[in-house]
């Protein structure tokens, strides 16, 4: 019998934290939960929520992994830096789990789930509304998390592959 393994997608923003959970059992793809976590008041505040939020998520959700897509450079640093920070609120709200954590690139989720790294948030919404066998389209950050566990659980897959094929020669 096959292993199923529940990700947990982080999309990080200072104002906006979208979130997903899908379980993976062999080719099989089911969604668990989508959401965001939208934040207000002052940057300590907003931090404040992004790690309370993310640490009952975890603890209600039990994933066994967690994909969150890395910060990117952007031409405003501060703006890079709340971001970071937000960043970190989400990912210190898993460790105490002690969860493994894969980082990717925003151009590498893209890839996986549209086939084009630089590819739009609507077309990231759409490809994971139909890879998921969703009703409706998610929101665009709850999207951006979906899509991180859906590009880790591809990687999953192929490192899994290549071992057994590592394995076989």
């Amino acid at each position: 019998m096959k292993e199923t393994i529940r990700i947990l997608g982080i999309d990080p923003g200072s104002q906006i934290t979208g979130f997903g959970l899908i379980d993976v059992c062999g080719n099989r793809t089911r969604l668990v939960e989508a959401g965001n976590i939208r934040t207000s008041g002052d940057h300590s505040t907003r931090l404040k929520r992004i790690f309370a939020d993310i640490s009952e998520i975890v603890a209600r959700f039990r994933p066994g992994e967690i994909a969150i897509e890395r910060v990117f450079v952007s031409k405003n640093a501060d703006s890079a830096l709340k971001l970071g920070q937000a960043r970190a609120a989400a990912l210190c709200a898993t460790f105490e789990s002690d969860l493994p954590v894969f980082e990717y690139a925003p151009r590498k989720i893209k890839s996986a789930v549209v086939g084009n790294g630089g590819a739009d948030k609507a077309q990231v919404q759409v490809m994971v509304k139909m890879l998921l066998s969703m009703q409706t389209e998610p929101q665009a950050d709850a999207a951006d998390a979906l899509a991180a566990a859906l590009c880790h659980s591809h990687e999953r897959t192929s490192q899994i592959r290549i071992r057994a094929a590592a394995l076989q020669s």
